[in-house]
């Protein structure tokens, strides 16, 4: 997998794939945080070649194929917060996405094996490295995983706009899984009957909806904000 973007290589540099070769541009080379890193020359042309992208910013790198999480590991912790993406396909949603969940310190991301995004170049660039130091796991069905992650002791929620109550009313103690649905469609008849509560944020707009990754961003850090001890 070739990976680009300045923040995206660096986190490869420190996370825990290999890489293989550095190659960038005469300015990109000059990064303090390359360090002793043996880095090619190479021309933007030839590292927009390599990265199939010209959002490389002078810097791409080969590195090892993405390791993905077993998903029952993600609730070993009593305060696990997981997060869960039914069916999300743009790239640079699960990208944002995973950004968000490893800024706010959860345990990972799970996601469907298909009809859904998986880690690629552009999720790696979308989630500035983030994915990298973030555990992501794939499952062959959502619905199962919830009933699984439940009967392991999580109160799984799941993002609605109807049948659902104000995101604030919940306790989010203990293990917590979070699930948000697809662009568009929203979640899945089976997978929002799987959930334990349907939790809703409060829209005063005429839009009526949020983007998957805001709506991921403002119900991880209001768990994170529920979460915390009164002073």
């Amino acid at each position: 997998m070739i990976v680009y973007g300045r923040q995206p290589v660096r986190e490869a540099l420190r996370g825990r794939r290999s890489v293989a070769r550095v190659w960038a541009v005469e300015g990109a080379a000059r990064a303090p945080w390359l360090g002793r890193v043996s880095v090619e020359p190479a021309s933007t042309e030839r590292i927009a070649s390599l990265a199939e992208s010209p959002d490389h910013q002078g810097i791409c790198a080969e590195v090892a194929p993405y390791p993905y999480t077993r998903a029952a590991e993600l609730l070993r912790a009593e305060d696990a917060l997981v997060v869960v993406l039914d069916e999300v396909q743009d790239p640079r949603n699960l990208g944002a996405v995973c950004r968000v969940a490893e800024c706010a310190g959860a345990a990972g991301v799970v996601i469907p094996e298909r009809r859904a995004a998986e880690v690629t170049p552009v999720v790696c660039r979308a989630s500035a490295g983030a994915v990298e130091h973030l555990p992501v796991a794939r499952v062959r069905n959502i619905a199962d995983w919830l009933a699984e992650a439940q009967a392991a002791g999580a109160w799984v929620y799941g993002a609605a706009l109807e049948g659902a109550v104000a995101y604030d009313r919940p306790d989010y103690q203990g293990r917590v899984v979070l699930v948000l649905g697809s662009e568009g469609r929203g979640l899945r008849p089976r997978v929002a009957a799987g959930c334990d509560q349907l939790v809703a944020l409060p829209i005063a707009g005429r839009i009526g909806s949020l983007n998957v990754s805001t709506a991921a961003a403002a119900l991880i850090y209001g768990i994170l904000h529920f979460r915390a001890p009164s002073p």
